[in-house]
């Protein structure tokens, strides 16, 4: 952005009504016409069909639509039971508090602002919520129609928040509600809200389909988990100079697809929502997909329902999974039987896992201890560290392992060595002088 269009995006903010923007909570603005405003604010709530709405720091546009379903798709499960299993919500997100196992509690939020890398010049001024309702999806939009609004704005959120205090989001923990929090605090006179807990579905979409997908980009997510196209939309990186164009008396025109893009970012949260709900609470009724199951077994894992890991991480192995994705899950199902006692199991699997990857000298060393110390043979287990040392000179695997691994594994081989040679010297040592003991005995 060159200095004349930084410039004109600052004019462009600064508020055109004469009304102050920080009057004491409670008190009411006067009406205020669209001549006070941009242009083409009036022909945008016309096209729209929204209202203005009054707080007690004046007024924003509101726009509100009910959806039968989240985002129409077959393959959504809907909207959830009311009340959902605190074992489910554990394996969802750790140490929420009960309130969140309430889904009327849930609030949906997805925020359009004036720039995507934050900071206290970036403002929202657009903000959807929504929440499951009547069998549907209610999402409510409120939109600063200039910077002026902004108070307006929050103050509606707020109540919002208030109404249902558990915040649902896509990434918003790392950039929607941060931002939020800090328009609230530049107010100087609106209190941040305090959500009682805050649910993001970024990171289970990572565990669950990253593998699968690469991006995990909600669009992405939508298309191809869920099912569902959004056909035409606008392109995010768009959408504040959008903004800036309408606020510097541009065509409002092009604002109605922003609306409809964070609408669309609401349904398709909703839809994700639930799709990873039915999940988590029975992944053999709603996935065929060995790397959904691997993702699901990895968050078992992490949550510490080791059982269930175990369960699922053996499915995702019997469905054929990628090559590489299938030693993860042997290593990981490995580590958990060795975990529980079952040591004939993590002994197969980690001798189908050896060769010079990580998984593969990590099966070597694993062998190893077993050998030295279950078993009592230090002359096995000297072996597979001699084999491993092979592994790491033939390097039939060029970057397999990054140097610094290497040396890493190649030290702790040698010292593993070194301890098993000193102990058989010792154990030959030891069977000598018993066997001496015998014969001096004999001669006296």
């Amino acid at each position: 952005m060159t200095t004349a269009d930084s410039l004109a995006t600052i004019k462009a903010l600064q508020p055109t009504s004469r009304h102050p923007i920080t009057a004491p909570f409670g008190q009411l603005h006067a009406p205020r016409g669209f001549s006070d405003l941009p242009a083409g604010a009036q022909r945008l709530s016309e096209i729209l069909g929204a209202q203005p709405k009054r707080t007690s720091f004046g007024e924003h546009l509101a726009l509100r639509r009910w959806f039968s379903e989240p985002i129409g798709a077959t393959s959504v499960d809907g909207v959830p039971e009311r009340t959902l299993d605190a074992a489910l919500m554990h394996l969802l997100a750790p140490d929420l508090p009960s309130c969140a196992n309430d889904a009327e509690n849930w609030l949906f939020i997805d925020a359009e602002t004036t720039g995507l890398a934050g900071g206290t010049g970036t403002y929202p001024f657009l903000i959807g919520v929504a929440w499951w309702d009547a069998g549907g999806l209610e999402v409510e939009q409120f939109f600063m129609r200039e910077q002026s609004e902004e108070h307006a704005v929050l103050v509606t959120l707020a109540e919002r928040i208030a109404e249902r205090p558990v915040i649902v989001s896509f990434n918003g923990k790392s950039f929607d509600w941060p931002l939020l929090e800090t328009r609230y605090r530049m107010t100087r006179v609106i209190q941040p809200p305090v959500p009682r807990a805050h649910i993001d579905f970024l990171h289970p979409a990572r565990h669950l389909w990253r593998l699968r997908l690469g991006s995990v980009q909600l669009r992405e997510l939508e298309k191809h988990i869920l099912g569902w196209n959004r056909g035409a939309d606008v392109i995010s990186q768009l959408i504040p100079q959008i903004y800036f164009e309408y606020l510097r008396g541009g065509s409002p025109e092009p604002l109605v697809p922003v609306f409809l893009h964070n609408q669309m970012d609401l349904r398709g949260l909703a839809g994700l929502a639930s799709r990873v709900l039915g999940l988590l609470d029975n992944p053999e009724a709603h996935s065929r997909d060995p790397l959904e199951i691997f993702g699901l077994s990895r968050i078992c894992e992490r949550r510490g329902e080791a059982a269930r890991a175990r369960k699922l991480y053996e499915r995702s192995i019997a469905s054929a999974l990628p090559a590489a994705t299938g030693r993860q899950a042997r290593r990981a199902l490995a580590r958990l039987a060795k975990r529980d006692g079952d040591h004939d199991l993590a002994c197969r699997l980690w001798e189908e896992l050896l060769d010079n990857s990580p998984e593969g000298l990590e099966a070597y060393e694993q062998l190893a201890i077993h050998y030295e110390h279950r078993l009592r043979e230090p002359g096995r287990a000297a072996t597979l560290a001699r084999k491993a040392l092979a592994e790491l000179r033939r390097a039939s695997r060029p970057g397999a392992i990054a140097p610094s691994a290497q040396r890493t594994w190649r030290l702790r081989f040698q010292k593993r060595l070194a301890r098993l040679a000193h102990k058989r010297t010792a154990l030959l040592s030891e069977g000598t002088e018993m066997e001496s003991k015998p014969a001096a005995a004999e001669s006296n």
